[in-house]
């Protein structure tokens, strides 16, 4: 390769180097003047920004007091809630221990009853029941023994009476 050309293709390569780094500085610019709107408008926009985020900060101090206040609330409230939950408890288990007691005494008070019940239908039985029991099979036997001696003889099959059918 002679000279002149390697020359030529330098001063080739070098004009595109030039060309890319005009390119690249135009670009450049570009993006500069790009950012510097994006910074204005920025700028422009940042006092709203800084409003916003203050009102968002008071809102947010503001509903932290509320939450702590509700917080303190439903603490209080669940406070009450188990006591009187214990009261309850209490209520119910003094209830329950006294109607146990109410019960026990009523079944001993019915057992009771239904003893001196017995003893008195035993009373009442072996008292007056069997006595007349007893006089009323004397006074059969008595009158079958005065019909038996009026007649003078045996009664037949056809004369049985209800009592005799019993034993035949």
């Amino acid at each position: 390769m002679n000279q002149e050309m390697l020359l030529a293709v330098m001063t080739f390569f070098v004009a595109i180097s030039g060309l890319a780094l005009l390119i690249q500085a135009f670009l450049l610019y570009r993006i500069y003047r790009t950012t510097r709107a994006i910074r204005n408008e920025a700028l422009s926009i940042l006092p709203q920004a800084k409003s916003i985020l203050a009102k968002a900060e008071t809102t947010l101090d503001d509903s932290r007091k509320h939450i702590v206040e509700i917080t303190a609330k439903a603490n209080q409230m669940m406070d009450i809630g188990k006591s009187q939950l214990m009261k309850l408890d209490e209520v119910i288990t003094d209830a329950s221990s006294r109607a146990k007691v109410q019960l026990e005494r009523a079944e001993l008070v019915v057992d009771d009853t239904m003893s001196r019940v017995h003893h008195s239908v035993t009373s009442v039985h072996n008292g007056i029941i069997r006595p007349i029991r007893e006089i009323q099979g004397i006074a059969t036997g008595v009158r079958t023994a005065l019909e038996h001696f009026v007649r003078g003889q045996r009664p037949s099959v056809a004369q049985a009476t209800q009592d005799d059918e019993m034993f035949i």
